[in-house]
């Protein structure tokens, strides 16, 4: 399935910051209201909310304003950092892109800075600990993003210690068990050297105990009970292979983020994979819709996402020569933006070469699919898996 929120352990990343409407005059006035901390933890809501729904400059406002109403606390320029990291991920702009790379490191040195001054009045600061290992986990995703590999391990070893003293000090903060969950799930996953290398810096777990972890988050955690919930949608599908699971997960993000077509596109594929072809099609056609009318957040670069996507249904449905025609019209698309989409789109076609047992091909599109730039993530371990092992079309009714 083609969910479009992993790379290597960051897969929840980019599907965070996702919501509702820019601040109406009730939201400003219940903000006047409210106690200076109490402003904070509103404005660091609303725009974590804002961000689900993709609406970026609301996002932006909100995070912001939370900055502003107290300029010393490192979990607005954490959160602001990662609200931007997101975005960044998403940009269709290239040129926009390398722009804001600065921008999110200044944010990161920011909130790290801030933390160490909290520190230094109180060593038993938590939340200090825990906005820093929020800031050090976007730094991390750059590295990966600029393959400075080893500072990402590094990076990566430093986010769980500042992770454990924040658990240790504040054991009821529930959103340390999303990024603790994250590091510990996604470094089982991870491809051979990179694991191992992993395991010297972070101490890699069982992936169950980060699964639990995600779980907790998403039932009790705050700022991120959302983005948990999105994460253990993308592990249930991708990697633990219980999409029952994950569709009252999709379902429900749906209903609270309607403008969020990444979760569109991962309820459509969560409802094919079960066998519920004319539901997937339905949510579809949504996102067709929602591409021709060119109302924002909908853009025309998700076109060879959505042929991907239309290609799935088919092949479940086990309809190979239909689903052929979508993923090689996907693969028409040379944009570094959807190279994910098309690494898919290379291990789908390889799987219909599987079913005709035509294996020599097969192989060939699960190379092309490893060596496709950019097109890190599930796609590539499915790539892999199937190299070893070929790939064997489920009976369906």
């Amino acid at each position: 399935m083609n969910i479009r929120i992993p790379k290597s352990f960051t897969v929840g990343l980019l599907l965070f910051l996702l919501s509702p409407k820019l601040g109406n005059p009730g939201e400003m006035s219940l903000w006047a209201a409210e106690s200076p901390q109490a402003q904070i933890r509103t404005g660091l809501m609303q725009g974590i909310e804002k961000g689900f729904d993709l609406d970026e400059r609301g996002a932006s406002a909100e995070l912001l304003k939370a900055v502003e109403t107290d300029k010393e606390n490192p979990l607005g320029y954490a959160l602001l950092a990662l609200s931007k990291l997101f975005f960044y991920e998403m940009s269709f702009d290239l040129k926009k892109r390398d722009r804001e790379q600065d921008s999110i490191l200044r944010l990161v040195s920011e909130a790290l800075a801030r933390g160490e001054n909290r520190l230094e009045k109180d060593p038993r600061d938590g939340g200090a600990f825990f906005s820093m290992a929020v800031a050090q986990l976007v730094k991390v995703r750059l590295d990966i993003t600029r393959k400075n590999y080893f500072s990402a391990l590094q990076g990566a070893q430093k986010t769980r210690e500042f992770l454990e003293k924040a658990k240790e000090l504040e054991p009821e903060n529930f959103d340390i068990a999303f990024a603790l969950g994250l590091l510990d799930y996604h470094i089982g996953h991870l491809p051979g050297l990179t694991r191992f290398l992993s395991s010297l810096f972070v101490s890699a777990r069982d992936p169950q105990k980060g699964l639990q972890d995600l779980k907790i988050a998403a039932q009790k955690g705050y700022f991120f009970k959302d983005l948990a919930k999105a994460e253990l949608l993308s592990a249930y599908v991708n990697f633990e292979k219980q999409p029952d699971r994950a569709l009252p997960l999709a379902r429900e993000l749906n209903e609270r983020y309607p403008h969020n077509y990444n979760i569109l596109f991962a309820l459509a594929s969560v409802l094919s994979e079960l066998g519920r072809s004319e539901e997937a099609f339905s949510v579809a056609r949504e996102v067709e819709g929602g591409i021709k009318s060119g109302a924002p957040p909908f853009r025309p670069e998700l076109w060879p996402r959505h042929s991907q996507l239309l290609g799935k249904i088919y092949f479940d449905k086990g309809e190979y020569a239909q689903a052929s025609e979508y993923f090689n019209r996907t693969l028409q698309d040379h944009s570094p933006y959807n190279a994910r989409v098309r690494a898919w789109a290379l291990v789908r076609l390889g799987m219909i070469h599987d079913v005709r047992k035509e294996r020599n091909l097969a192989e060939e599109y699960y190379r092309k699919a490893l060596d496709t730039e950019g097109g890190e993530g599930a796609a590539q371990v499915a790539a892999r898996q199937y190299l070893n092992t070929p790939y064997s079309s489920p009976h369906r009714k």
